[in-house]
């Protein structure tokens, strides 16, 4: 993702949510104080690869959406927060973790430690995870990201919520196909910030899946209502 394309939504993320730019810039610069530059070759398995993005909806506990991820047929997972503890206890090992550090602070250290990519993200009000817990991390394999402007070794793949940041990271790694399990735009359990950052998860994939030709089918039946408005026209 190009900072220049991404900026534009950036700044109407900001405006929405009445964000503070320098809040998100000061964490961006306390997470690049603790990482060095990451080896992308890490994450080489999901070049041309057919990725399974996995959200941490409470639906990807069901069966069901353990059994569809389970016969998708892709050759890596992304996982979103604690969807990994989800998907580890019934057998599945994850490629990558995309995380803001805001529930599973030792899973992030243990997967590093056994060589599993973390994309650790810091924003507005995670300083204090971030200096808690990258400190702890294996740091060849932790992939510092910010949604604000790139700096030294964080950079910054597009995306904002944990799981469209996921698929976001998966297109910057050239994933060829991309299947969405875990995900719930309209979960009844969250509470109103959070319900306003999945609308933006989904106007986001909407806007990735433009820009890749390809359409997610988390979005089918959706499409129509989203707002585009701060969207680039591509």
């Amino acid at each position: 993702m190009n900072f220049d394309t991404w900026s534009p939504v950036y700044e109407a993320i900001l405006e929405d949510f009445g964000f503070d730019r320098t809040a998100d810039e000061r964490a961006r610069d306390a997470l690049e104080t603790r990482t060095q530059p990451f080896d992308w070759d890490h994450l080489g398995a999901l070049a041309g690869a057919h990725v399974a993005v996995v959200g941490a909806a409470p639906s990807l506990e069901t069966e069901a959406s353990l059994e569809r991820l389970r016969r998708a047929g892709t050759d890596a997972i992304v996982a979103a927060s604690s969807a990994v503890d989800v998907l580890e206890d019934h057998g599945f090992e994850v490629d990558c973790m995309v995380t803001d550090l805001d529930k599973n602070p030792d899973t992030v250290v243990q997967l590093t430690e056994r060589g599993t990519p973390v994309a650790v993200h810091a924003h507005g009000d995670n300083v204090p995870m971030v200096k808690a817990v990258v400190v702890d991390c294996r740091g060849a394999c932790v992939l510092p990201t910010t949604q604000a402007e790139p700096v030294g070794s964080v950079v910054n793949v597009g995306g904002f919520t944990d799981g469209d940041r996921a698929a976001f990271l998966a297109d910057h790694c050239g994933a060829d196909r991309l299947t969405f399990v875990g995900w719930d735009f309209d979960d009844p359990t969250v509470d109103p910030m959070k319900a306003k950052k999945l609308t933006w998860a989904e106007r986001l994939l909407y806007w990735l899946e433009r820009r890749r030709g390809e359409q997610f089918g988390v979005l089918d039946g959706r499409r129509d209502p989203i707002d585009t408005t701060a969207l680039p026209v591509e």
